[in-house]
């Protein structure tokens, strides 16, 4: 250890976690809400706390089998105690990235050392798509904080110095992250770690960690947590089963379902960008993961196995989204950790210098891309929009450079600061490109409009949404929608619930003119294309809001007076 360390100094990691805390939950709440899975999954728990019906999930109170209900009950109890608004639909997110923080921190510390456990921590909390992800209200961080639960609890317990105590209560841990998971996002949750395990012991030939699962106890614990709602859902829901199972994982896994096709590489890219800005360690910190060691159970090369297999998995999958990757970041963060560790300051430089590099190349584009949007041929709002984000892009990657650079020239004298340096450096750069990005969440999510509608919404008007849906305005106003011509992920459910939608739009456009003659308001959201088809056939129509991607109307000439409670 080397003198002067931050690491060894409790009121220097003490100052640190504070302002680290403090920017974390300022951030859950400083963002609108942005489409489409931060608008779904609250929207999902507000309909919760409105209908009381904590067994059926609904989304516009429509039946939703996609995911279990654990994030939706989290959000809806977070929702009963708080109100709504938008740190308490984060609030489960960004605890679920805290919990695995702590979790790498002690588990470096009990299987490693106190040094890796707290460099582990430096190394999860900085990257940037943990960081991130722990900020946007969807399911992927909460249930990679489940796993990273599932595999602490196994490191811990299966460690060599580990009581028959520890080990058992490290294999009940173990369990119950598994059981959250599969109540976060399904199978996943006991699939992948079963894959892990299997091929984990093939390769380390630790054929006896299958005696040490304490598997009687723990399968009593994982089907009291995840079988009472299952057989719940079933029973108020026949068809939930067949669609959850076959349809939302073997469909999901094996064909192009739900249109989320990427290549096989598609989460390397993700995966560098991702882990900034510890890019230039990953692969050596993967490489010691390959070396055995004399003992009975080999922590590293469980941690190896964990992170490529359910990168593979994924990456073999015909369904991607950038979140799925992210149960590999606690596993990396500590092989990471273990390299830093056991290596010279060198390599620490080569990472400061890729990541210092990377913001060049950011800065460099940004002022690129300043003077050529003029001519970009999109419209006028999103120019803008553009615009307004790129000073942020610069200001994060002139930061970048600074603290790589920083980080490059102390590093052979102050190893310790210059890791330190990266880390703060690259934790704040994510958060100032999140910041920046609220102009844009703002527009996507149409919270301008909240309002304008607000101003002529009654409780019982209807409400319509033409040719798309709308994730984050329902949770905005409070209201769900009559969808017109576009069922998009909700089909299933309105095959149950057909009377909850309208399917063709000249059947909309029938009642839109029949409720204007009759003096009923009504206020539809429509999709710019189909609003000028409308205004082709003459449809009455008086604008509230309009932008590129959406029209927002009313069939009366004149406000209604009544204002929505």
């Amino acid at each position: 250890m080397k003198r002067n360390s931050p690491l060894d100094s409790p009121q220097t990691l003490w100052a640190i976690v504070i302002g680290f805390l403090l920017i974390w939950f300022y951030m859950l709440g400083a963002r609108t809400l942005v489409p489409t899975d931060e608008g779904r999954y609250a929207e999902m728990a507000r309909e919760m706390v409105a209908t009381g019906d904590w067994i059926t999930l609904r989304l516009n109170g429509i039946k939703y089998f996609e995911k279990p209900p654990l994030q939706a009950w989290m959000n809806a109890l977070t929702f009963e105690l708080f109100g709504l608004g938008n740190w308490q639909a984060r609030l489960w997110t960004g605890l679920c990235g805290l919990l695995g923080i702590a979790l790498v921190v002690h588990t470096g510390r009990k299987v490693f050392s106190h040094r890796i456990g707290i460099i582990s921590g430096f190394i999860l909390g900085s990257s940037l798509m943990w960081a991130a992800a722990s900020h946007y209200n969807s399911l992927d961080l909460g249930v990679a904080a489940m796993m990273a639960l599932t595999l602490c609890g196994l490191l811990l317990s299966q460690r060599v110095d580990a009581t028959a105590t520890e080990q058992r209560n490290g294999m009940l841990i173990c369990w119950i992250g598994m059981a959250l998971a599969v109540m976060t996002k399904g199978l996943i949750g006991i699939v992948l770690p079963g894959g892990v395990l299997v091929v984990y012991t093939f390769v380390s030939r630790d054929w006896r960690i299958w005696k040490r699962l304490h598997m009687g106890k723990g399968l009593l614990i994982f089907f009291a947590v995840v079988s009472p709602w299952f057989l719940l859902i079933a029973l108020k829901n026949p068809e939930h089963p067949q669609f959850f199972f076959i349809h939302e994982h073997l469909q999901r896994f094996t064909s192009n379902v739900h249109k989320r096709y990427q290549p096989p590489y598609f989460f390397v890219a993700v995966l560098a960008l991702g882990i900034l800005p510890w890019l230039g360690l990953l692969l050596q910190g993967l490489w010691s993961g390959v070396k055995n060691v004399n003992s009975e159970f080999q922590p590293k090369k469980m941690l190896l196995v964990w992170t490529l297999f359910i990168f593979v998995f994924f990456s073999i999958s015909n369904s991607k989204l950038i979140g799925y990757i992210l149960p590999i970041f606690p596993s990396i963060a500590i092989l990471i950790a273990c390299q830093i560790e056991s290596s010279s300051s060198n390599r620490l430089r080569f990472a400061a210098t890729l990541f210092t590099i990377v913001g060049l190349i950011g800065f460099v584009y940004g002022l690129i891309a300043r003077s050529k949007m003029t001519v970009i041929d999109a419209p006028a709002v999103e120019i803008a929009l553009n615009q307004a984000f790129l000073p942020w892009l610069m200001f994060a990657c002139a930061l970048i450079c600074f603290g790589g650079f920083v980080s490059v020239m102390i590093a052979p004298r102050q190893k310790d600061t210059a890791l330190v340096s990266l880390a703060v450096t690259g934790f704040l750069a994510g958060q100032i490109l999140m910041l920046g990005y609220e102009p844009w969440g703002q527009y996507r999510a149409g919270l301008q409009y909240v309002e304008p509608i607000q101003a002529e919404l009654t409780t019982d008007m209807p409400l319509y949404s033409v040719g798309q849906y709308e994730q984050c305005l329902p949770f905005y106003l409070k209201r769900t929608m009559t969808l017109v011509e576009f069922p998009d992920e909700l089909s299933f459910g309105l095959e149950q619930q057909p009377e909850l939608w309208i399917p063709k739009r000249e059947d909309f456009v029938k009642k839109w003119r029949a409720d204007t003659v009759s003096g009923v308001a009504s206020i539809a959201i429509i999709r710019a294309s189909i609003y000028e088809d409308f205004l082709k056939e003459s449809l009455p129509m008086r604008v509230i809001g309009q932008d590129s991607k959406r029209v927002i109307v009313s069939n009366m000439t004149s406000p209604t007076p009544t204002k929505a409670q």
